[in-house]
């Protein structure tokens, strides 16, 4: 899953995902499960392998690829599982029937698109009543902490009265409020039913960053998790984890 940062982001986020699903579906229950960008397909592979049916929507044609490779090294059984789409996320309504999905993910696609009222509304008429909504976004409420941690107190200034910043990618891209998605979530039919930090420790590390030693990495996880689910520190994570649940 790439270097410890990416580890932690899918690590946290399946964790948290699972915790959602468990609570609101039966045991054993095969879901339909849509991923909206769902980049090289770790949670649609996943999810797959768990017995659930998934439909993954990604645009760039490069991760599709990466996805399909590694959905040709799945048995059988998980390949008949997974469909791929190359699409756009805010044209599900062509694709799909209204609540078609018992489960809609939307991880790291808000920061990428300038206006996102328009696909979450889409992607809640995607839900069956009772559907789940996961989202990962970058935390609007913490981007001082990265630069401030870094020593680059001028970008750390400024970050406390914008709602956009650099990323890694060399890209000029946007984060989101947790009040600001809660009153979205709540106006498109879904509103809040939990949420989370990921990376509340652990975003200052190096995109290559080699992953500790097992026992030292599951306890980096621990640490994570509990932080994650913690006042004050889910607080100023890198990024939130939303659920919403259609009403």
């Amino acid at each position: 899953m790439g270097g410890l940062r990416n580890v932690v982001r899918q690590e946290l986020t399946a964790r948290q995902l699972d915790e959602q699903i468990a609570g609101r579906f039966p045991v054993g229950q095969r879901l339909r499960v849509l991923d909206v960008g769902m980049g090289q397909g770790t949670q649609a592979l996943r999810l797959a392998r768990a017995g659930h049916k998934v439909t993954g929507v990604e645009q760039d044609a490069e991760m599709i690829a990466v996805a399909q490779q590694a959905l040709a090294a799945e048995p059988e059984g998980v390949r008949e599982r997974v469909r791929l789409v190359e699409g756009d996320g805010r044209e599900t309504g062509v694709h799909f029937l209204p609540g078609s999905f018992d489960v809609v993910l939307c991880h790291g696609v808000l920061m990428y698109v300038e206006e996102p009222d328009a696909l979450l509304a889409g992607l809640a008429r995607m839900l069956a009543p009772g559907g789940l909504l996961s989202l990962l976004v970058r935390n609007a409420d913490a981007l001082a902490m990265r630069p401030g941690l870094a020593g680059d107190w001028v970008t750390a200034l400024g970050a406390f009265d914008s709602a956009t910043y650099h990323n890694r990618l060399g890209l000029d891209v946007r984060a989101d409020r947790l009040a600001q998605l809660t009153d979205t979530l709540a106006g498109i039919g879904a509103p809040l039913h939990a949420w989370y930090g990921v990376r509340v420790f652990t975003d200052q590390a190096e995109d290559g960053a080699d992953l500790p030693e097992r026992g030292e990495l599951q306890t980096l996880l621990a640490a994570e998790e509990r932080a994650g689910r913690t006042e004050p520190y889910r607080r100023v994570a890198a990024l939130l984890h939303l659920c919403g649940v259609r009403g």
